[in-house]
């Protein structure tokens, strides 16, 4: 289950007030709410752009050879995305378990279950392609084993309450991403999945993956890779596609097997082309907005090394844009 949080008084003050307004918009019917979305997505593509210039930098650098026909599609298709995921997460709160089956399914599942009857745990590794939060949701559903996730505490005292109890609806266990290795060595006996989102820039880790990602050096979490290595666990990416609105698959693809030996970064490095495969083939689903490209490599960083620099010295930032 969730951990607990203690409640203050500005919980349940003037912030809670404020956003009355997200419980009564996840009461409404959901095509209403697409409705909304797309209001929503030509608001943010056409009126008021959403990080625009980060959007365009990020598609153009990614996929230098697109015209700029093709990249506006993927433009407006990130946006119409971006928008009904946002009224997906909201509707998280009240979505009935049916309804959550219904719309995710779940392939191959039987991989991860096959490791978790035998008694051995297992780790999960996804990216923020399509509905991350409605994969968590479906898979704490269906697992039918324990499951912990990794997840990044929020500055916000309600919307990190909240967060977590819409997260943690049908016995997910949210663990504070810094504490993972620790808490998995400590738990050791108990047989479980532990799913962890690794795409995002690793600003504040000292060891990074550096590769070729999008047409562009990138650094990467070593994360997954380095709790594959302590604990030896088995270890499957998590693919998401969105098959229609508001309907999605997600598929189990074995990384390694249990106690695989792999030379370092080997692991990362099969993530990252996952990642990479799953975006190539649905552009519009992954998250454009964010400034994923912030880190520079340094010409003192070995090829593949898991992004220590032999001077000592930490990757300068590059400007994506504002």
């Amino acid at each position: 289950m969730p951990e607990s949080t203690s409640r203050s008084p500005a919980a349940d003050g003037p912030a809670a007030r404020q956003v009355w307004w997200v419980r009564w918009l996840s009461r409404l019917p959901l095509g209403l709410l697409y409705g909304l979305a797309r209001f929503l997505s030509w608001l943010a593509f056409r009126v008021f752009p959403y990080r625009d210039e980060v959007v365009r930098a990020n598609l153009s650098r990614s996929f230098p050879d697109w015209g700029k026909r093709r990249l506006r599609e993927v433009r407006r298709g990130y946006y119409r995305g971006f928008a009904d995921m946002l009224i997906e997460v909201i509707k998280s709160a009240t979505l009935p378990p049916g309804e959550i089956r219904r719309r995710v399914r779940i392939l191959n599942l039987q991989a991860p279950r096959a490791y978790l009857s035998q008694g051995q745990s297992v780790l999960l590794a996804a990216a923020h392609q399509c509905n991350w939060e409605w994969m968590l949701l479906a898979l704490s559903l269906e697992l039918g084993y324990p499951l912990d996730a990794a997840y990044k505490p929020l500055v916000d005292p309600w919307a990190e309450r909240e967060m977590k109890k819409v997260r943690g609806r049908f016995g997910c266990r949210l663990v504070p991403a810094k504490h993972l290795l620790a808490d998995i060595i400590k738990r050791g006996k108990v047989t479980r999945a532990v799913a962890v989102v690794a795409d995002q820039e690793p600003t504040t880790s000292e060891r990074k993956h550096w590769t070729r990602f999008l047409n562009r050096d990138t650094a990467f979490y070593m994360g997954p890779e380095e709790i594959s290595r302590a604990t030896r666990l088995p270890v499957f990416f998590i693919a998401m596609r969105r098959v229609k609105r508001g309907f999605y698959e997600m598929e189990f693809v074995p990384l390694a097997a249990p106690g695989e030996s792999l030379p370092p970064g080997e692991l990362t490095e099969r993530y990252v082309r996952q990642v990479e495969r799953q975006i190539l083939a649905a552009p519009a689903d992954w998250p454009w907005s964010h400034k994923r490209w912030k880190l520079r490599k340094s010409v003192y960083v070995r090829t593949r090394s898991p992004g220590t620099l032999l001077d000592g010295r930490k990757p300068a930032p590059e400007r994506d844009g504002p």
